[in-house]
């Protein structure tokens, strides 16, 4: 029988979320492409036992998210059963729906029939009365906005999610949809966005915006999907993504960025510290920003990742080095 490591909230450091009650950690682990139907289920489990074993005990799905879409949901809810189920009042469980899950009209986008029926069938799959964060997971421009709120809303008063979160809004749509959501009392907790040194849109407004208006900020692919880690320094791997004939990553842009990847480890290697770990304290010094979600394919990769938090602070010299390197936005 699983014990958790007695330690482990002496190991994760917590930040408040916006304005509300909840505190999350540091890092929390995404569950997107590591989860599925080809994964062994044994590291699978290896890897959510690590990860709360350190003190992180915020777990992120999505109804999509596998391969194939809804078996990352599958498998957790069968190491939730196995390990976590003494421990579910210490955990953070998010899902979302928003993208293509079933045929027809209702099988993606925000309308409430979609989002209503993809939480149930979210619930089935992880073995759940409730998730503790339920997502809009995209914008629908052509659904109302209150339609969808009034969804999220309506998930909330079910008791169904204890919490309505925004993913991948636009600052125009984030910002009127949490005033929305405030009409509805159901605040918006959380925003999720993809945001790394690499990818910095969201310091032109999203970031600012969430502070001003009290609604945390959860940061996805803070390693621009492996680009900031030991990985590619050598180039492309023949069996990465960024090799792959239908790619996350375009090779082209990936070859573009491996100077800059290059010159940013040399400085990651100078403060004592892997390129990883460089690029999540990085990320997680951001005002406004309240979480980074990091993916894994094996236990070591987490630990790795947690050891960001016990680096030293960036000087004023370091952060003018690595701001030379950055592309801007």
């Amino acid at each position: 029988m699983y014990q958790a490591e007695e330690t482990r909230y002496e190991r994760m450091e917590y930040r408040r979320c916006g304005n509300s009650g909840i505190r999350l950690p540091r890092l929390a682990l995404g569950l997107w492409h590591n989860f599925g139907e080809v994964n062994p289920q044994d590291n699978c489990r290896r890897m959510v036992r690590q990860a709360f074993d350190l003190g992180i005990n915020h777990f992120d799905l999505a109804n999509n998210y596998g391969p194939p879409p809804g078996a990352a949901e599958t498998m957790f809810g069968r190491i939730f059963r196995a390990d976590l189920t003494p421990y579910r009042d210490e955990l953070i469980i998010s899902s979302k729906a928003g993208y293509l899950m079933w045929p027809g009209p209702y099988g993606e986008w925000g309308s409430r029939k979609s989002l209503l029926a993809s939480l149930e069938q979210s619930l089935r799959r992880l073995g759940l009365d409730y998730v503790d964060i339920f997502y809009s997971h995209r914008y629908d421009p052509e659904t109302p906005l209150e339609e969808t709120m009034g969804a999220l809303a309506q998930a909330v008063r079910q008791g169904k999610a204890l919490y309505a979160g925004l993913s991948n809004y636009p600052p125009a749509a984030f910002r009127r949809a949490v005033m929305l959501l405030r009409e509805l009392n159901t605040p918006c907790l959380i925003h999720q966005c993809r945001y790394s040194m690499l990818a910095r849109e969201p310091e032109r407004e999203l970031l600012g915006d969430g502070e001003r208006l009290g609604v945390g900020f959860i940061a996805f692919c803070p390693l621009a999907q492996g680009l900031l880690t030991s990985r590619y320094l050598n180039g492309i791997p023949a069996d990465s993504r960024a090799a792959r004939p239908i790619p996350f990553l375009q090779p082209d842009n990936v070859a573009a960025t491996i100077d800059r990847v290059r010159r940013l480890n040399a400085l990651a290697e100078r403060r004592g510290q892997t390129l990883a770990q460089m690029a999540l304290a990085w990320t997680m010094r951001r005002p406004g920003l309240t979480s980074v979600l990091i993916g894994a394919s094996r236990p070591e990769q987490i630990v790795e990742n947690v050891g960001c938090l016990t680096g030293p602070n960036f000087t004023a010299a370091e952060l003018a080095a690595i701001e030379a390197i950055l592309p801007s936005e």
